[in-house]
């Protein structure tokens, strides 16, 4: 008699990547604490970053200044590019595990057009009125991230006009549509008032600029959220893989787990897009990297995403306030600049793939 073999469970994370996040999310926090404009040991950085954790006491040999300069501007900033980071990198994760397609965007059903309204919205109304401050109004992050759940809302809708059903072809076309409209608004106000398009494109550019830890506990819930949502999800995204009569074949509803991952990774992504502007290929760059040299499981995909998502996008910053000298980069320059060549590189393995 002929034992049928059992059915083997996908893989889960290698304990070598999971290792290796953890140290790229501690590198790029040591590396990124320590270099700027004043530069500063890393060892001794590392000593005071341990400071922060309850009961060590530890002697940095850093001074009242530059331990000032590490708790109070230079971590912020690099945990809010953790934060974003994880953020982008999951979300993309998410949309194309839910859009069966490697290459699918954050910023899809019209979330980065919805915030970038919203911010439009905000400075053209302070220039009105007379408001001439060089820095961005403190309703940019509230009026980016209602902009971009309004636009998701406004596509989900619109997905089902004339009682059609939800599929990702439609979701997808429906975002197509209101980012077109909503892009077409933010260009009008433009039009209208000139004197704020350098500040509205400054921020379009993406920026991790912060004044404190204001920034980090706006977008932390959201992120806890996100991540709590969509990881607890990974298996669903394994097993819609196959397609939606198969999943529901073996006792998945695929219509709302697709619901649930699209809303959480809408949720992340507004979040992250509302403190630091419009950051591309993060969710392109760090996904489809890991799928290919990492597997093809969300089991893996989705909770490495977290990781070195953080950790690339706090080192791609990192690159942008250094390598610019006394002028920074915008960080979405730096990441357009990772990003373009990485799409190359995909066409032409996808091309190779296909005529072999």
């Amino acid at each position: 008699m002929r034992v049928t073999d059992a059915p083997t469970r996908p893989p889960g994370v290698r304990p070598g990547w999971l290792l290796g996040g953890v140290a790229s999310v501690l590198l790029a926090l040591v590396l990124g604490v320590s270099l700027g404009p004043v530069g500063l040991p890393p060892g001794s950085v590392a000593l005071e970053l341990l400071n922060l954790l309850p009961g060590v006491h530890l002697h940095s040999g850093l001074s009242e200044r530059e331990i000032a300069i590490v708790t109070q501007l230079r971590l912020p900033r690099v945990v809010l590019g953790l934060l974003v980071g994880a953020m982008l990198a999951l979300a993309g994760a998410a949309y194309q595990g839910v859009f069966r397609n490697p290459l699918a965007d954050p910023h899809l059903l019209g979330v980065a057009s919805g915030a970038g309204l919203g911010v439009t919205a905000v400075i053209v109304s302070r220039a009105a009125v007379g408001d001439a401050t060089s820095n961005l109004p403190l309703g940019v992050p509230p009026a980016a991230f209602l902009g971009a759940v309004g636009a998701v809302a406004l596509t989900w809708l619109l997905g089902t006009a004339g009682g059609r059903e939800r599929t990702p072809a439609t979701l997808i076309l429906a975002g197509v549509a209101v980012s077109a409209f909503l892009s077409a608004v933010q260009t009008f106000l433009l039009q209208r008032h000139l004197d704020a398009l350098r500040e509205v494109y400054a921020w379009l550019l993406g920026r991790l600029a912060t004044a404190g830890w204001h920034d980090v506990l706006l977008i932390l819930p959201h992120a806890v959220i996100t991540s709590a949502v969509v990881l607890a999800q990974r298996r669903e995204l394994d097993v819609l893989t196959v397609g939606d009569d198969e999943a529901a074949g073996l006792g998945l509803h695929p219509q709302r787990s697709r619901y649930v991952l699209v809303l959480a990774a809408a949720l992340g992504t507004a979040a992250a897009v509302s403190v630091s502007g419009l950051i591309g290929f993060v969710g392109i760059i760090v996904p489809h990297t890991l799928r290919l040299l990492a597997g093809a499981s969300y089991r893996i995909i989705l909770p490495l995403s977290v990781l070195y998502g953080g950790a690339f996008l706090a080192l791609t910053d990192l690159v942008a306030r250094t390598a610019g000298g006394q002028a920074e980069i915008p960080i979405g320059v730096v990441t357009a600049f990772f990003g373009a060549p990485f799409f190359v590189v995909v066409l032409r393995t996808g091309a190779r793939s296909v005529s072999s």
